[in-house]
């Protein structure tokens, strides 16, 4: 479901938020599926109860998940406004990576080549550096 990488540079909580919206994104969570709770989140991934709930606090914020009291975390409908703005904020991040890549000397070609298979490994070998 959810993996953490230690070594990876963002924190514990941003990845499982980033987990768990891939989830909802994906379709593997449907609109008004629960979630597990905090407390047991926490216990399968081994790791505090304040990182999960802090994931769940942003998530809800974002309106990928409800809370109702008693009941339990569900997720909220898909689509909408937070798939929508989680669009625009992940193209903004696209479009700053590509004015850097094309800064660093790539080609529009390359950039399609990593676009649709993501072949990073080969433009490394191609360029002999690292992206």
């Amino acid at each position: 479901m959810i993996r953490l990488d230690y070594r990876d540079s963002r924190p514990i909580y941003q990845q499982v938020k980033d987990g768990l919206r891939r989830l909802v994104v994906t379709g593997v969570l449907a609109q008004g599926d629960q979630i597990p709770s905090v407390r047991q989140l926490a216990t399968q991934l081994a790791i505090n109860p304040n990182t999960i709930a802090r994931a769940y606090a942003e998530l809800e914020a974002e309106g990928f998940i409800y809370s109702v009291g008693g009941k339990g975390t569900f997720v909220a409908e898909s689509g909408g406004e937070s798939g929508a703005a989680r669009r625009r904020e992940l193209a903004a991040r696209a479009a700053e990576l590509i004015r850097e890549l094309r800064a660093l000397g790539m080609t529009q070609q390359e950039w399609t080549q990593l676009w649709e298979g993501g072949q990073a490994d080969a433009y490394n070998e191609k360029s002999g550096q690292d992206l």
